[in-house]
């Protein structure tokens, strides 16, 4: 075994590009399975998506881009907050909205912003939601999900 650790975190790649370096070989590998394991971890928790299957060109290929795109934000949101997906989505799956009667008044409101909310929102460049979003006559009250 202990001759075996000495391999233990090392990988081969090959390529037949003969002009990069092996850390740019390296750095592209690893980015490649950082990028796969994002779609992975996008079309099982992120998305919840079951499987999609499209019959014509011009579907599979929007079906793609809309991947690409999301995966693209995902990484964004990363980037400018310092955190993972998986933390800014955690976080931000505590922010709802609510819809009450009391009175004779419908009252949609959202839920209180914590600090690490705010924190996200401000880094995204997302105004901070109104806590009250909406007051009206009952007969009146406009159909939120």
């Amino acid at each position: 075994m202990a001759a075996e650790a000495q391999y233990d975190g090392k990988f081969v790649v090959t390529t037949n590009d003969d002009t990069l370096d092996a850390e740019d070989v390296a750095l592209g590998y690893t980015s490649m399975m950082l990028i796969e394991g994002c779609f992975r971890r996008m079309k099982t928790t992120g998305l919840q998506t079951r499987p999609i299957y499209h019959w014509r060109p011009h579907r599979i290929i929007a079906h793609v881009k809309l991947g690409v795109l999301a995966l693209l934000l995902e990484r964004a949101a990363e980037i400018r907050c310092q955190q993972t997906w998986r933390t800014i989505r955690q976080t931000l799956d505590q922010l709802k909205v609510v819809r009450y009667r009391m009175h004779g008044k419908t009252i949609v409101q959202s839920t209180q912003v914590t600090s690490p909310m705010a924190q996200i929102l401000r880094s995204l460049g997302i105004p901070l939601p109104k806590r009250i979003l909406e007051v009206s006559d009952e007969a009146h009250a406009s159909y939120l999900p």
